[in-house]
Formats: structure tokens, C-alpha cells, sequence
């Protein structure tokens, strides 16, 4: 087959209307009877009504005493009134209420005495009485048509004698992988090799849970190679087994992505191609009037096209349209930049801060699904703008709970491994308090409390001139900000090499090779100021180091640089290299702080990172890592200029 181009751009929503209209016009769900008790979640196929009133008979609501109500009028306290026992019947809550009685006497207003039941306070007809149908009347519709069913609903159908329910079958759908390079890891759990070039097949089962959350079933088929004819195969076999299939991969550009031409070949090509970003590779189909989506094989790209194309599918074929998500208004706290000409959707992090909610955004590649793991929502450039300033106010998609933001505690600072565990340490405690971290580097974190975007900063950041860590910088930068400063951890910063230390790199002066490339850190970073410093005591020029101006924003992201082979060395954390397997040269035990702006330092969630720190099971933890000593954590620390 020839080499294809993508053959439309066109706006999402011109393309989800049309293809929406489409699986309308050939929808074939059937509709199925099932018990009311296995119906949650399920869409009414039909309006119910009431088969009996609830209640069904006149019941009191009170534990009392069962009256005629005009033998009690002007009865109190000081003119009681005295009925006979045979006239004040005593009734429990729900009793059917006896023949010739219209009112209930709360049990507190009754005296009973050998004479009979002293009344003190006077009811109305129908007092104190729920009567036939106060809840549910006979024939009233309990539930109207296509209505999803909640536990509620559930509660109701059965007052009302509702106990079998038609609803509509759930959408099949099946899921294809493609791809002669995509391996299915599961079939040997005991077992994870892989060899250049194999790639991991997971997104069957991101796709496939989303399906179960939009009220589908699914079947996963066996990966299918790059082969035209078997990607037919198993399409055909698909369609006779369901009512939307999915393709995922093989929906590019590329020399060996047939999905295209495959659903033109058996049916109708309706769109190849999407103004959207990530997520532009998309492909709509019908086949024997059944839709067919081809799904990128990026998983940040398939997510993003699920969301647009197959949730309005499924939600079509059940006629109900799934909830869209949670949404909030945030200032970007950093420049959104944009290409015009597709929708972009970018992943951001977000936290409140004062009464400011703030959105930082992140890792934008589409192949990166732990930049999903770590996002709280999604801000939507539109496919026309250029993007958004820093400070601007953007509407967020949530991936969480309103409640779960404003329990969050932003930091920002340098990246350290401790952060991330500290994070699932205070989930540990049952509270929604919870870090979302920005490694943006330890002078970053610093500007991002004068800015007011976090209410941590992690900082490492060593003063050549005076030895001292982060104080001088918190001086400069900090003048109108009043903070504490407690210590996170002691770590020791060294050169991360391949294992054996193949180059022999012993020391900062050989950064100056010729035969070294290294692997930096990103402007800001705190190992890149000690870097820096160690340059200019030994005199050398930074352009002269190979590799310099690679930049990397996390010590794990040095040791892959280093693992790969795309640099012989660089300056990190034993931790990073230890998880890689790589070797470790100590250069220097620095001082990671935790910086806190007096304004939050009382608020409940920055006071539940506090506590963390000074829990032993925590420090006790940390003491196993490579490279970290915890003897301070937790401990205030004073400015060395005012001690």
C-alpha cells in the first residue's frame, strides 16, 4: 500500500457531529429486562411508573398515639385534655393507622394515667401521618427514558413495586492493538524482558477502563501485525462481534500504518485526521454500520482522541451522554505557548494558593502517560490561538475533585526523589492532602514564592561565596516574604556514569575532555549552580564541555541520559543512579530544604507535610535510600545572619 497523508484537519467537533449522526443512523443496541437489584448504572430503556403508591397504605410517621384530631383541639400544657384509652391508640413509626384515626400524638405529648392518656398539645387531621401516595402515587413515572441509574434510583424503583427494569444492552466494544513491534507483556508476568525496538502494549487497558466508566463492555483482541490483510481479518471479526471497534496504532503516516486504507477498503472513510493536538492521527470509519475509530498508538494522543470521539460514540449508541468533567478557572503560572491551527490539549498540575488557583503546566509529549499520571486536569488551547500569558486565567478540565485541588499542597523547587515519596507517605494518612510537584529547580521554586504560585520551594542552592545553602538566596529573593525553613534531607551529589566508569572519570576536570559528553541540568537547578562553581574554580569555559547545553529536569532523567549511552556522565544523585544500575563517584553531601512562606505555614495541609517529616516510620524510611541521610528532616533551621 501507498504511503499516506493525513486527509482532513478539520475541527473536532465538525467531525464528532458527523460521526455521532452516523452511529445514530445504525445504532442496533437491543434492549434487555433485568432485575431492578442488578440495574445500577444501566440506561432506562423506557419510562417506569409506579406499579403501587408508597406508601401504600396511611402509615404513621411518628411513635405516638393514634387519634381522632378533633378530640385533642385545645389541648396544652395548661388546659390538657384527657381521652379514653380506647380513643388514643399507641402506634409505632410506619404502623398502618387505625380505622377511624386521622392523627398521631407525638409520644412526648402523652401522659398516660389510670384515667386514660393526658393530651398537652393538639394535632390537625393528618398530623404526624404519612398517607397513601406521599412519596410515590400509583402510576407515577418514577424514572423517564434513556436515564441512567444511580443508587438512588434504585431505592425508588423498588418503593414503587418496580422489580425488573428494560434498559439498554451495554455497547461491545472491542479493542484491536496493532503493530508487528507492540508486545503483550501479561502473557509471561513472572517475566519482563524486552529487546530494542519492542514496545509495551498498555493502552488497551487504558482505553478499555474508560470504556467500563462510559458503561461499556469490551473485548481485547490479540496484537496484529503490520500486515494489511491480518489488520482485515481482524477488523471483519470484530464488527460480527460488536457495536464500536476500536484500532489502536497503525492510524499515522507512516510506510506501515494500513488502518485507512483497510476501513476505506470494507466501508466508508468518513475523517482521517483531526485539528487536534496530540491526538491528530485519528481515523473515523463505518463498516457494515458499525463505527470503527483508529486510535493513535501515542498513549497521551489515544486518551485525548477517546475522550473526544469514542465517549460521544458510546454515549450515542446508549442515547445518554456520559458526564463531562469537573471544571475550574486557575492563573497559568507560566507562559502557554501554542502553534495556531489545532486544538491543543495541555496537561497542567494545579493547586490553591491563597485564594488563587494556580495551573502549572507540564511534559506535553504524547507519548509520555506518566505525564497523565501526574496532571489534575487539562487547559485547552483553542485551535486558532497562540496560546496563553503567564497570569492568565484558563479553564481547567479536572482529572480530580474541586475539594481534592484545595487540599493540595503546590511545591516547587529542585526534583528529588524524597518529594515523591513524601507525597505517597501523606496519602498514607487518609486526609486528600497530597503534593503536586513542579521540578522547575531550586532558584525557580524560590521565584515561585515571590510570585505566590506554590506554598513549598525545595531548594539546594549553595553560595560559593559564603558556604551557605539557600539563605543568601531567600535574602535576595525573599526581602517582602517572611518564611521558615525547615530541612528536608542530606543528600550526596556525585557523577553518574555507566557501570565500570568506562571513561574514568574521576573529577570536574575531566568535563573538559574531549572524549566526554555530559548530560546537564536545567538552568535554575541547583546541581547546575554547583556545576557551574566547580567550572570556574578549575577555569573552565562551559562552551568547551560537550553536552553542556543538554538539559534535563530531574536527577532521573541524567541517569537515563547516562543509561542510554547519549552522555558518559552526569552530575546527580546516587539514588537516580542506583535505580538505573549505573555507577557512583560522591563529589559533595549537600542540604535539601523545604522553604515556607509564613502565610501558609499554619494552614492544615502545609501543617500535615510538617508532621510527615517528624514521623519516625517516615525518617526511618528514608535512611534505607542510597545517599541520603535524614539526620535534620523535619528540624526548623535559622538564618546564620541572625543567630
Amino acid at each position: 500500500m501507498t504511503r499516506r497523508v493525513y486527509l482532513t484537519q478539520r475541527p473536532w467537533e465538525e467531525l464528532q457531529s458527523l460521526f455521532v449522526a452516523r452511529i445514530r443512523e445504525s445504532a442496533r443496541l437491543g434492549v434487555e429486562v433485568i432485575p431492578t437489584t442488578e440495574a445500577l448504572g444501566r440506561i432506562t430503556a423506557e419510562a417506569l411508573r409506579a406499579r403501587i403508591s408508597s406508601p401504600h397504605y396511611h402509615a404513621s410517621a411518628m411513635d405516638g398515639y393514634a387519634v381522632r384530631s378533633e378530640m385533642t383541639f385545645g389541648a396544652s400544657e395548661s388546659n390538657p385534655v384527657v381521652l379514653p384509652k380506647a380513643e388514643a391508640i399507641p402506634v409505632n413509626t410506619g404502623y398502618p393507622l387505625p380505622k377511624g384515626k386521622d392523627a398521631v400524638v407525638m409520644i412526648e405529648d402523652v401522659h398516660e394515667t389510670d384515667e386514660g392518656y393526658v393530651i398537652i398539645k393538639a394535632v390537625a387531621p393528618w398530623e404526624n401521618v404519612r398517607p397513601v401516595g406521599e412519596d410515590i402515587v400509583l402510576g407515577e413515572m418514577v424514572l423517564p427514558q434513556h436515564h441512567r441509574i444511580t443508587p438512588v434510583d434504585l431505592g425508588a424503583l423498588l418503593a414503587s413495586g418496580i422489580l425488573r427494569v428494560p434498559v439498554f444492552a451495554r455497547p461491545r466494544v472491542g479493542f484491536i492493538p496493532s503493530g508487528s513491534e507492540i508486545i503483550d507483556i501479561t502473557r509471561n508476568p513472572d517475566k519482563v524482558e524486552l529487546a530494542p525496538g519492542e514496545i509495551v502494549e498498555f493502552n488497551s487497558q487504558v482505553i478499555t477502563g474508560m470504556l467500563h466508566e462510559w458503561g461499556c463492555t469490551s473485548k481485547v483482541y490479540p496484537v496484529v501485525p503490520d500486515e494489511p490483510d491480518l489488520i482485515k481479518q481482524a477488523l471483519l471479526e470484530a464488527i460480527a462481534e460488536n457495536d464500536l471497534v476500536i484500532i489502536n496504532a497503525g492510524s499515522s503516516a507512516g510506510s506501515k500504518d494500513f488502518t485507512a486504507d483497510v476501513i476505506e477498503e470494507l466501508g466508508e472513510l468518513l475523517a482521517h485526521g483531526a485539528a487536534i493536538k496530540p491526538g491528530k492521527p485519528v481515523i473515523l470509519g463505518m463498516v457494515q454500520g458499525v463505527g470503527v475509530v483508529g486510535l493513535p498508538g501515542y498513549p497521551v494522543s489515544a486518551i485525548v482522541a477517546a475522550e473526544i470521539f469514542i465517549k460521544a460514540a458510546v454515549g450515542a449508541l446508549q442515547n445518554w451522554e456520559p458526564p463531562s468533567s469537573p471544571k475550574i478557572k486557575a492563573t497559568l503560572t507560566k507562559k502557554l505557548v501554542s502553534a495556531p491551527g489545532a486544538e491543543e490539549f495541555v496537561r497542567v498540575r494545579v493547586g490553591q494558593v491563597g485564594d488563587k488557583v494556580m495551573a502549572t503546566p507540564i511534559a506535553r509529549g504524547a507519548g509520555l502517560i506518566m505525564s497523565m499520571v501526574k496532571a489534575d486536569g487539562m487547559v485547552r488551547v483553542p485551535r486558532l490561538s497562540q496560546g496563553y500569558a503567564s497570569g492568565e486565567t484558563v479553564e481547567v478540565e479536572l482529572f480530580c475533585t474541586p475539594e481534592e485541588v484545595a487540599d493540595t499542597v503546590l511545591l516547587a523547587g529542585s526534583h528529588d526523589l524524597v518529594l515523591d515519596e513524601l507525597d505517597s507517605f501523606l496519602r498514607g494518612y487518609g486526609s486528600r492532602t497530597r503534593l503536586s510537584i513542579a521540578s522547575i529547580g531550586s532558584l525557580g521554586g524560590i521565584l515561585a514564592l515571590a510570585k505566590g504560585e506554590a506554598h513549598l520551594a525545595g531548594a539546594h542552592l549553595l553560595d560559593p561565596d559564603s558556604g551557605e545553602y539557600n539563605w543568601p538566596f531567600i535574602r535576595r529573593y525573599l526581602r517582602n516574604v517572611p518564611v521558615k525553613v525547615f530541612n528536608l534531607v542530606y543528600r550526596m551529589q556525585g557523577f553518574i556514569v555507566p557501570p565500570g566508569n568506562p571513561k574514568n572519570i574521576t573529577g570536574f576536570e575531566d568535563y573538559a575532555r574531549a572524549d566526554v559528553t555530559i548530560v546537564n541540568r536545567q538552568r535554575g537547578a541547583g546541581t547546575r549552580i554547583l556545576l557551574d562553581s566547580k567550572l570556574a574554580e578549575l577555569g573552565i569555559d562551559p562552551t568547551a564541555v560537550k553536552g553542556y547545553d543538554r538539559e534535563e529536569y530531574t536527577h532521573t532523567g541524567v541517569a537515563v541520559a547516562v543509561s542510554a549511552g547519549v552522555a558518559d556522565v552526569g552530575l546527580g544523585i546516587k539514588a537516580a543512579a542506583t535505580a538505573l544500575g549505573l555507577d557512583f563517584i560522591p563529589v559533595a553531601e549537600e542540604r535539601y530544604d523545604l522553604i515556607v512562606p509564613c502565610e501558609f505555614l499554619e494552614t492544615p495541609k502545609v501543617q500535615r507535610v510538617l508532621q510527615a517529616l517528624q514521623d519516625p516510620a517516615f525518617r526511618e524510611f528514608i535512611a534505607t535510600i542510597p545517599g541520603y541521610d535524614p539526620r535534620q528532616m523535619g528540624e526548623e533551621l535559622d538564618d546564620p545572619e541572625r543567630s
